[in-house]
């Protein structure tokens, strides 16, 4: 990792300053200090629990390891109080990356301003003795409140920290401004949304830990709370272990394809990007929108199967060639069988270059027979292929892209998916990446406008 910006620098210690306020005792306040220090070292240990933490040390989005400790505080204790809970488990824990006694300051400055403003808001709406008694349903409406204010403060939190470590002046993060507001509202509705249900489920543990803290059963009761937390925690740590390992095993195929076929270098994450626009302008859902982004990555994966002199031959292929390359597909789908994650991605991969008229291959499928992930692969595919320079053509302009896709929708590919692409890029622009034999110079950069391809040739698809 490289080195932290100094306005990242600057923000960190903001918070640790914020944070420091918040933790100064409030002279007509008194706070039970044996609970304070039972839920520090409560958190600290959880912390520290290594089958809980994912692959890196770094928790997934929205769900804080033992976000439970943290809520159970806020709702026990006054907020200066609350706000030391997670000092000592953040500023020991375990950090995977550099600089790591800086991402402890701001790990710890984030959840101690983050608990504070829980506990401030439960406080100001009288949750301290809602937990008590038989008034305990009313305890629901401010610890929802607490949940939203400490959601709220940790993801504008991250939102700043990220403007600021990934999109200073030196990345273009500041120019147009108004761009760059909207670029940072939209991440942190997102994100705010998207850590809001975890963090709520968290809330509702540490709402249960507190009532029964409060209740003749005493802390010991609460801290059964606990196990199923655990548990849950694990498994979920678990997922995120398997998943990593399957961007792993993506990321070294789309290398050995990238390094097999120089030419074609940076198409395959393209064409995944690509996939993806198409996939969320057809209302897919996110699970769908995964797995299509990895089979635009991984479509040319087959590549591996075929010699490297006919991918990198300069000249015209022969008939023989051309069937040769014909195969990758094929060879692709056999790669990619027993991985399981990759759900319909394995009949994109095998079924991308068939076309709407039957005269494609593998099979020649013809409409509806070609599966959808196949469709929306095939028209990212060319159109990633037709604006980007090759060592056998220079680059499409993208209206010139878009203008080849239309003309040849009904019959090679699927309408409904060029208009999505269309539409996409309406709302986001594209910027296609150059290839490596461009920046050495051996292709020239400047994109022109490229005649028709004859009838007969794949359209798009080059050595594809």
């Amino acid at each position: 990792m490289g080195p932290v910006r100094a306005g990242a620098r600057v923000y960190v210690g903001c918070a640790v300053v914020g944070a420091l306020v918040c933790v100064a005792p409030v002279p007509d306040i008194r706070a039970p200090w044996w609970v304070v220090v039972l839920l520090t070292a409560l958190y600290a240990g959880c912390e520290h629990i290594p089958r809980c933490r994912p692959v890196g040390g770094r928790p997934p989005e929205g769900m804080g390891i033992f976000f439970p400790v943290l809520l159970a505080g806020a709702f026990l204790l006054p907020p200066p109080a609350a706000a030391l809970v997670p000092l000592p488990g953040a500023l020991f824990a375990p950090v995977a990356q550099r600089p790591p006694w800086l991402r402890r300051f701001w790990r710890a400055a984030q959840l101690a301003l983050a608990v504070w403003a829980a506990s401030r808001v439960h406080w100001a709406l009288g949750g301290r003795d809602a937990v008590v008694g038989p008034r305990f349903p009313y305890a629901l409406a401010p610890a929802g409140a607490a949940v939203v204010a400490f959601c709220l403060v940790l993801t504008a939190l991250d939102v700043g920290i990220r403007a600021l470590a990934e999109g200073g002046p030196g990345r273009g993060g500041w120019c147009p401004l108004l761009e760059r507001g909207r670029e940072l509202g939209g991440a942190w509705r997102g994100l705010f949304l998207r850590s809001l249900a975890p963090i709520g489920v968290h809330g509702l543990a540490g709402l249960m830990m507190a009532v029964l803290w409060r209740s003749p059963y005493g802390p010991v009761s609460a801290l059964l709370v606990l196990l199923p937390m655990y548990v849950s925690c694990w498994v979920f740590a678990q997922y995120h272990r398997e998943r990593a390992a399957h961007q792993a095993t993506i990321r070294a195929l789309v290398q050995a394809v990238d390094i097999k076929d120089g030419y074609t270098r940076g198409h395959s994450e393209r064409v995944g990007q690509a996939s993806m626009m198409i996939a969320r302008e057809l209302g897919m859902d996110d699970e769908r929108v995964e797995v299509l982004r990895f089979a635009g990555i991984l479509h040319d994966v087959g590549k591996l199967g075929v010699p490297t002199r006919l991918l990198r031959k300069d000249g015209p292929l022969t008939p023989q060639e051309r069937r040769i390359i014909e195969l990758h597909p094929e060879y692709g789908h056999e790669m990619v069988r027993g991985i399981g994650f990759l759900g319909e991605a394995r009949s994109a991969i095998l079924h991308h270059h068939e076309r709407l008229d039957g005269s494609g291959y593998p099979y020649g499928l013809a409409g509806r027979q070609i599966p959808e992930f196949a469709r929306v692969v095939a028209v990212a595919d060319a159109f990633d292929a037709m604006t980007s320079t090759r060592s056998y053509r220079r680059a499409r302009p993208v209206a010139a892209a878009l203008e080849e896709l239309e003309r040849c929708a009904g019959a090679q590919f699927d309408p409904a998916m060029v208009r999505a692409l269309i539409r996409a890029l309406d709302r986001h622009g594209w910027h296609p990446a150059v290839t490596a034999d461009e920046i050495r110079g051996n292709v020239p950069a400047p994109a022109v406008p490229m005649a028709g391809r004859p009838a007969g040739q794949p359209h798009g698809g080059g050595r594809a």
